[in-house]
């Protein structure tokens, strides 16, 4: 076993502190990684603080994970020692299977998380990437193109693919108009897909305080959701909208901003069950639907299209020791847009 140094959780009311643990031991398929930079995701809050009810202690939070490979097993055929690679939402999948699916594996049952889950024998603890290095098998790393520095790249692994997936099964590109609703980690990430694809892109956003942002890293158009003339003035007018906010809002007037068969997508999670009247969906074929993450294979895909597109996030890295006041800046929506931890710091 290998002794690992990061900052975990190991109470829901208490704040990340310094954590050492084991690692296991590389196995013929692993990857060992050295981690650089791990991104700072609202649900790492979320399951720090048990806010989703399904939290085990202690914690190592980060599923934004980037590094260098430091060694590989006598099976590893895609990765050498150098490389430059990433590890995002998971690190095994399709356990309870039959087979692996190569596209759909993060709905089906037997996912292991980065953190906060179980390995496939049922009782080794997952730890993520707020710590020095991680162990992972190879079909669960991924390739970081070379043209993308890897701090700004680390929030691709989770905020870029889960935003990434739904733009491509939805068909987002030409032709298309597409909203994005919240100006944050999540939505600035959106709104730079979107635009790479081609598509005719809308911020809808509380208030038009990161306007100008928005329309620098390529939307279209920026309307404030608290006017409530955006709703009339834009009723019908979009085949695809993604909700990136976790917060409550009127679901029924944003369902009454698409056309007919559009599509309302959340990717955010609110804490309280989404009301929906029927009327605003059945008179126009609506719909509502969610998406998760990415698989594997589509999650490689969206990397190399940001390397194509120079697509990275946009960040403010910190030190490890900032993480509590980090998480606090987060749920002030104070960071534009994405935290990501420097992981040379936690060698001081």
């Amino acid at each position: 076993m290998a002794i690992a140094r990061g900052y975990a959780a190991t109470d829901a009311s208490k704040p990340l502190a310094p954590f050492t643990f084991e690692r296991r031991e590389p196995r013929d398929d692993d990857v060992v990684i050295d981690i650089k930079y791990c991104g700072v995701c609202h649900s790492d809050i979320h399951q720090a603080r048990n806010e989703w009810g399904n939290s085990t202690f202690p914690m190592v939070p980060g599923h934004e994970i980037v590094g260098i490979v430091r060694a590989v097993g006598s099976k590893v055929t895609r990765f050498k020692i150098g490389d430059r690679v990433g590890v995002g939402c998971f690190v095994d999948s399709c356990t309870t299977c039959a087979a692996r699916d190569l596209d759909l594996e993060q709905y089906l049952p037997g996912l292991v998380p980065t953190y906060n889950g179980v390995e496939a024998d049922g009782k080794t603890p997952t730890q993520g990437g707020y710590s020095d290095h991680i162990v992972v098998k190879e079909g669960y790393v991924l390739s970081i193109p070379e043209n993308l520095p890897l701090d700004a790249a680390a929030p691709l692994l989770c905020a870029g693919i889960t935003l990434y997936s739904p733009l491509r099964h939805w068909k987002a590109g030409p032709g298309k108009k597409v909203a994005i609703v919240g100006m944050g980690g999540l939505g600035h990430m959106g709104v730079k897909l979107a635009h790479a694809m081609g598509a005719e892109v809308t911020v809808l956003s509380q208030t038009l305080s990161k306007k100008e942002d928005g329309l620098k890293l390529g939307a279209d158009h920026y309307h404030a959701t608290n006017d409530p003339a955006t709703f009339t003035a834009l009723a019908g007018s979009f085949d695809l909208i993604i909700c990136t906010v976790a917060a409550e809002i009127d679901w029924n007037a944003y369902l009454n901003l698409l056309k007919v068969d559009g599509d309302l997508v959340l990717v955010g999670i609110p804490e309280n069950p989404v009301p929906v009247h029927a009327f605003s969906l059945v008179p126009a074929r609506r719909s509502i639907s969610g998406s998760m993450i990415g698989s594997i294979k589509e999650t490689q895909e969206m990397l190399d299209f940001c390397g194509e597109h120079g697509i990275v996030s946009e960040i403010e890295t910190i030190a490890m020791d900032q993480i509590n006041a980090a998480y606090e800046r987060v749920i002030r929506s104070d960071v534009r847009y994405r935290f990501v931890i420097d992981m040379e710091s936690i060698k001081a």
